[in-house]
């Protein structure tokens, strides 16, 4: 199993930035998939979850502190993940990890992707 995140940098507050997460290794359309947060001084295997899809696209989920801001879809001919962050705020830095639901809680695969909110 793969999970390769993209995307991160460096914004200011207000500011806008989308993710991308190639998978391989697992029948990704078959898997509800997630996108989780590493914020500074947390431990990797702490990991909090920011969003979560269905196998098909359906019925997003977000974390109450997502507050509208976030959109997560996913392109299963492409085996790809997005999240759309908009309106991002200081607390939103920290590097973002997609996960295979099932394996939610637990330490991320991949290298994730580095998002820095800052004026």
């Amino acid at each position: 199993v793969q999970l390769q995140a993209s995307g991160g940098g460096s914004v200011q507050p207000g500011g806008s930035l989308t993710l991308s997460c190639e998978a391989s290794g697992f029948v990704f359309k078959r898997e509800t998939m997630a996108w989780v947060r590493q914020r500074p001084g947390e431990e990797l295997r702490s990991v909090k979850w920011v969003a979560r899809v269905f196998s098909d696209g359906s019925v997003p989920l977000y974390a109450d502190f997502v507050e509208g801001r976030f959109r997560i879809y996913r392109d299963n001919a492409k085996n790809t993940l997005y999240l759309e962050m908009n309106n991002l705020r200081p607390d939103d830095t920290a590097k973002y990890f997609c996960a295979r639901w099932a394996e939610y809680p637990g330490t991320p695969r991949g290298q994730g992707t580095l998002v820095t909110v800052s004026s």
